[in-house]
């Protein structure tokens, strides 16, 4: 480490190759020699001007010039502050004194990044490839190194104008650092950058899969930086859903930044429409597009929509699986209080039950068949649940004489989707469960099923099961809640034995982890789990599940009745039959 440099140069290095540095022999021709004495003694005069890199060129000139050594030896020698060389110094001062030489490292870089962040100046960077006319030899090794690129990203997000800083992303993006820039809005200005990026991007979503999506998509979200990238990428996108092979996973991704886009207050509507088979139907778009663009549903433009697809020749039934506007019929036909007027309700419920059950077969851009099999019974249990959730004078007991009813109809993943929102908008309402008296009040019991069959809102449930377990539910008293909380950990336990295991187990153990759950719900869920499960099990199960059980105030407080003690039987199954990771 002694012979390492921490601080070379100085910060006005950024400007100081414009103010001359880079000016051979013939830049002096011409010039009258006074003048250029004069310029060279000006910057000698400057601190520490014998560290920066023009340094040699301006001695060459200087003498060219017929300038004299004393005053140059005289000037260089006063102005030597030795900034460089004393951080260096300091930095093997702190290494002696036993700080780890990579924390000195990073010290010191992070105090010079806060420094040129500081004093950034985009005018004297600009003149660097002005004067130059190549790329400096520093920028190029600066771009090797992590540190320093984060130091660009943090630069062309404050000066996105800056010619150098645009020019240096897309020298990142080139050296094959483009997963690293998805956040920098600069990049969204230069199509090949961009494309670079939105192709890592989307190949990193594509092959995390949908436990992933979640935590990728954000990174993702650049493309709603501008109506421009958002076009592009949903345009590419849209050819590429196209694609038998991962079609519909491309299809699933552009429909996630729509809603992200849509949740970030911009209306992308019309470009959706414009991308799908709308343009081919100006009224159908123009209907389609005035709702989605208010966020509401309205008798007449349904009305048009209800016209065109119970006609001999109907449109493509994709013009209506946006499920932007699926979610719009979620509100009006499942959302408590909502109004519907009753002339026009049948229409609104065919459309749905189109969109949800008709199947059709393309072939070379030609509809070959549709199968409207499903339609009527669709039609049929989306009017029924409706009628039984939207009826503000049934309550909780007669909605347990309809629980067969319900649990039918539950089984179309349309009246599934309706139900888990219905449930979601009652429960989530103050004094729901003060009023409640059953043990497991209906709406949960109505979770269960839905888990039961589908096997795709799983991440939905578990989602509104996490929301009440967190939820403050302060009108209860203490016993109350925790009843409350069994309760919803019962619901999360039969999500993990419907096939839902490892996010179930993972929310579990975080909460352990955390410690802000009372233990005595922890031992619940546990003894429950070990009620429904036995061997084989699988790896990841075995690494999430083994520490809870290992855990001190999970262990041994877990009481058994007789011999059967499933804690050890589960520890020592685990210890046996896998290498456990630490």
């Amino acid at each position: 480490m002694e012979d390492a440099d921490y601080f070379e140069g100085s910060a006005a290095e950024w400007g100081s190759e414009a103010d001359g540095g880079a000016q051979d022999d013939e830049d002096g021709e011409g010039e009258d020699d006074a003048e250029v004495q004069q310029e060279c003694l000006k910057k000698f005069s400057t601190p520490d001007y014998i560290m920066e890199p023009s340094i040699f060129n301006t001695l060459k000139r200087y003498f060219q010039a017929g300038g004299s050594p004393e005053n140059v030896i005289q000037l260089l020698s006063e102005n030597y502050t030795a900034v460089a060389q004393t951080v260096n110094l300091l930095a093997e001062w702190l290494i002696q004194t036993g700080v780890e030489p990579m924390q000195v490292q990073e010290t010191v870089e992070n105090h010079l990044k806060s420094l040129l962040i500081k004093h950034f100046d985009p005018r004297k960077a600009d003149s660097i490839f002005t004067e130059e006319g190549e790329t400096p030899a520093w920028l190029e090794q600066m771009i090797a190194h992590t540190t320093w690129r984060d130091l660009f990203y943090k630069l062309a997000e404050a000066h996105p104008d800056c010619l150098m800083l645009n020019f240096t992303v897309k020298l990142i993006s080139d050296a094959g650092y483009q997963g690293e820039i998805t956040s920098v809005s600069t990049a969204c200005q230069q199509l090949e950058v961009f494309s670079r990026v939105l192709r890592t991007s989307l190949a990193t979503i594509l092959d995390g899969g949908e436990e992933n999506l979640e935590k990728n998509l954000p990174e993702f979200a650049m493309v709603c930086h501008g109506e421009h990238t958002y076009l592009f990428a949903q345009s590419m996108m849209s050819i590429l859903a196209q694609e038998e092979q991962g079609g519909s996973a491309v299809r699933r991704i552009a429909q996630e930044v729509q809603r992200y886009a849509h949740e970030k207050g911009h209306d992308a509507s019309q470009i959706t429409l414009a991308l799908g088979t709308a343009a081919s139907y100006p009224r159908a778009c123009q209907a389609l597009g005035a709702m989605l663009s208010k966020g509401a549903l309205n008798p007449a433009d349904i009305t048009v929509l209800f016209k065109m697809f119970t006609s001999m020749d109907p449109p493509p039934v994709e013009l209506i699986r946006v499920p932007a506007f699926l979610d719009l019929f979620m509100q009006s036909l499942f959302k408590p209080g909502a109004k519907i007027n009753q002339d026009h309700k049948h229409k609104y419920i065919h459309i749905l039950a189109y969109a949800a059950s008709v199947v059709e077969m393309w072939k070379k851009n030609k509809r070959v068949s549709i199968n409207k099999d499903e339609l009527k019974s669709t039609s049929k249990a989306i009017e029924t649940v409706h009628n039984l959730c939207c009826n503000e004078n049934k309550g909780a007991s007669e909605l347990v004489a309809e629980l067969s009813t319900l649990y039918q109809c539950i089984r179309f993943p349309v009246v599934a989707m309706g139900v888990l929102k219905w449930v979601d908008w009652t429960v989530s309402e103050p004094r729901y469960f003060q009023l409640q008296t059953d043990h497991t009040p209906v709406h949960l019991a109505l979770l269960d099923e839905i888990s039961t069959c589908h096997q795709l809102l799983h991440p939905q449930v578990l989602q509104l099961l996490v929301k009440l377990f967190e939820t403050e539910h302060s009108q209860l008293d203490v016993m109350e809640q925790l009843e409350l909380k069994k309760t919803l950990l019962d619901r999360m336990v039969h999500s993990l034995s419907r096939g839902y295991v490892l996010p179930v187990v993972s929310y579990i153990r975080k909460c352990l982890e955390k410690l802000d759950t009372d233990i005595s719900l922890i031992r619940y869920f546990v003894t429950e789990v070990l009620d429904v499960i036995a061997p084989p099990y699988t790896s990841d199960f075995v690494q999430l599940f083994l520490p809870i059980l290992e855990n001190e105030s999970i262990a041994g407080t877990i009481k058994t009745e007789g011999e059967h003690d499933p804690v050890t039987e589960f520890i020592a199954h685990c210890k046996s039959n896998f290498i456990m990771m630490n």
